[in-house]
C-alpha cells in the first residue's frame, strides 16, 4: 500500500486511522485495554535499518523510492487512546492515529499485534481476579506460550490485578513482582520428601512454599510442619479435587498448630475453576495455561481502519469520513471522541462515541481518550502501577452484572452520537459482525 500510494501521489494525504473491536470475545461482558505502554515503547524504536531495507529491496517488496522513504521513517503525527487498564466495549475507539496515510499505514501490524495479544490476556486476567475476590493470583504460564509472549502476558496480567509472576524477565523489564515454587522434579531428585524439603528450607527459609502432592499429601504436610516447627510459609496443591483437598489440608494444618501456613492451589485453573473454589480455604491461586491463552480467546479481534481522510491533497482540505460497507465487516466512519456516561450513583451506564465532535459531559462523565503521541513525541507513558490502579477503578465503576462469568451481552451499551452518527449501532447485534 505504501509503495502504491507513493507512486500515486496520495501517500501524504492527511488521514485518521482507528484501532477498535467490532465486538467483545463471545460471551464476555467487558474487555480490558492493555499493551499501551508496550506499543509506545515499540513506536519509539520503530525504524527500518540497512539490513531490513536490503531484505525488502532484494526481495522485490519495495522499490528504491519506497526504500528511501522507509530509511527516513519517523512517525510525526498524533495519537490519542484509551489509557492502559481502562475497560472497553464494542466500537470503543481504543486508539486514534492521525498523520499522513503513509506514516499511519505502516504502523498497523505493530499496533494490532501488541494490542490484540495484551488486551486478550488482561481481559482474561480481570475475570480471574474478579473470581478470586481479593485472594492473590500469580501468573505462572511461561511454559505454555512463546517465550516473548510470556513476558508480555505477565505484564498484562499484572495490569488486570494479578499480584505477581513466575517470569523473571517480566520482573526485570517491567518491575512486575516475582515469585515461584519448586516443581515435582525437585522432590523426585531426592531420596524422599524429608531430604527434598530439608534442602529447600535450608536454601530458602521457613517462609518458602512446599509442594506437597508428589506422593501423599497428608504425610507431606505433616513433614513440612515438623521441619519448621509450625512456621512453614505455605503448601502448594497441584492435583486432585482441590476444593475438598484444601478443606482437609486446612484442618490438618490448624490441628498441628500451623495456623499461619497458607494454601496455594494450581493445576490448570481458569476463572470458572477459581470461582468454584471461592468457598474453600484457599489463600492464593497460581494460573498458567488459561491465562496466557486468553482463557479461550487468545486475541481480542481488534482491527485498524481508515475512518477519515482529507478531501484532497491541499493543506487545508477538510476531513471526510470513510467507512467499509462489506457484509459483516462494516465500520463507522469519522473521527471519534469517547466518553463513559456515569449515572447519579457513580455507575457506568453507556459508552458514548461522538463522531466529529465530543459528546457533552453532563457533569460526572469521564472522557476516555488521552494524548499518547503529540507531533511525533511520545507523551503518554506512565508507571505500570498507574495502569493497574486505573483498571481497579474502571472495573469497580461497572454495573454488578460485570462480575458474572456466564455468557452475556456487554454490560453497558455503546451509543454513537452526533450529526454523522449511524441511526443504529452496527456493533450492537447479538453475535455481532466480525
Amino acid at each position: 500500500m505504501l509503495r502504491s500510494a507513493l507512486q500515486a501521489g496520495t501517500a501524504e494525504r492527511h488521514s485518521v486511522f482507528e484501532l477498535f473491536g467490532r465486538r467483545l470475545p463471545d460471551g464476555r461482558r467487558y474487555g480490558v485495554v492493555a499493551g499501551v505502554g508496550r506499543a509506545l515503547r515499540a513506536l519509539r524504536s520503530f525504524r527500518f535499518d540497512e539490513e531490513s531495507l536490503t531484505f525488502l529491496t532484494e526481495g522485490g517488496v519495495v522499490d528504491g523510492r519506497t526504500a528511501a522513504w522507509l530509511a527516513d521513517f519517523r512517525f510525526r503525527g498524533q495519537v490519542w487512546g484509551y489509557p492502559e487498564g481502562e475497560v472497553y466495549f464494542p466500537g470503543s475507539p481504543l486508539m486514534v492515529v492521525e498523520g499522513s496515510f503513509a506514516e499511519c499505514c505502516v504502523l498497523e501490524t505493530l499496533l494490532l499485534s501488541i494490542y490484540n495479544h495484551d488486551s486478550a490476556i488482561a481481559s482474561a486476567a480481570s475475570r480471574m481476579t474478579l473470581a478470586a475476590d481479593g485472594r492473590p493470583c500469580v501468573e505462572m504460564g511461561s511454559r505454555r506460550t512463546h517465550e516473548l509472549s510470556a513476558v508480555a502476558a505477565a505484564r498484562a496480567a499484572y495490569v488486570a490485578g494479578f499480584d505477581a509472576t513466575s517470569n523473571l524477565e517480566a520482573g526485570r523489564r517491567y518491575g512486575v513482582p516475582t515469585t515461584g515454587t519448586a516443581a515435582h522434579s525437585f522432590t523426585l531428585l531426592h531420596a524422599d520428601e524429608r531430604e527434598a524439603f530439608t534442602a529447600q528450607l535450608a536454601a530458602l527459609g521457613e517462609g518458602t512454599t512446599l509442594l506437597v502432592d508428589t506422593y501423599d499429601v497428608e504425610p507431606a504436610v505433616r513433614l513440612g510442619v515438623e521441619l519448621t516447627q509450625g512456621r512453614l510459609g505455605a503448601v502448594r496443591l497441584d492435583s486432585g479435587d482441590l476444593s475438598a483437598l484444601a478443606v482437609r489440608v486446612r484442618a490438618l494444618l490448624d490441628s498441628l498448630g500451623a495456623t499461619s501456613t497458607r494454601i496455594v492451589v494450581t493445576s490448570d485453573l481458569d476463572e470458572h475453576a477459581i470461582a468454584s473454589l471461592s468457598g474453600a480455604p484457599v489463600d492464593s491461586y497460581g494460573v498458567g495455561t488459561a491465562l496466557v491463552t486468553g482463557s479461550g480467546h487468545p486475541t481480542s479481534g481488534f482491527v485498524y481502519k481508515l475512518v477519515a481522510r482529507a478531501a484532497s491533497d491541499a493543506a487545508d482540505a477538510p476531513l471526510v469520513p470513510v467507512a467499509k460497507k462489506s457484509q459483516d465487516k462494516v465500520s463507522v466512519g469519522g473521527r471519534k471522541y469517547a466518553l463513559r456516561r456515569i449515572d447519579a450513583r457513580g455507575v457506568a451506564e453507556a459508552e458514548e462515541i461522538g463522531i466529529g465532535t465530543a459528546p457533552e459531559d453532563d457533569g460526572n462523565d469521564r472522557p476516555l481518550l488521552v494524548p499518547l503521541v503529540r507531533d511525533g513525541e511520545i507523551v503518554g507513558e506512565e508507571p505500570l502501577e498507574a495502569a493497574r490502579e486505573r483498571h481497579r477503578a474502571a472495573r469497580a465503576e461497572l454495573p454488578l452484572e460485570a462480575r458474572k462469568l456466564s455468557k452475556g451481552e456487554p454490560v453497558i451499551p455503546t451509543r454513537f452520537v452526533g450529526a454523522a452518527a449511524p441511526t443504529a449501532n452496527p456493533y450492537a447485534t447479538a453475535g455481532g459482525p466480525r
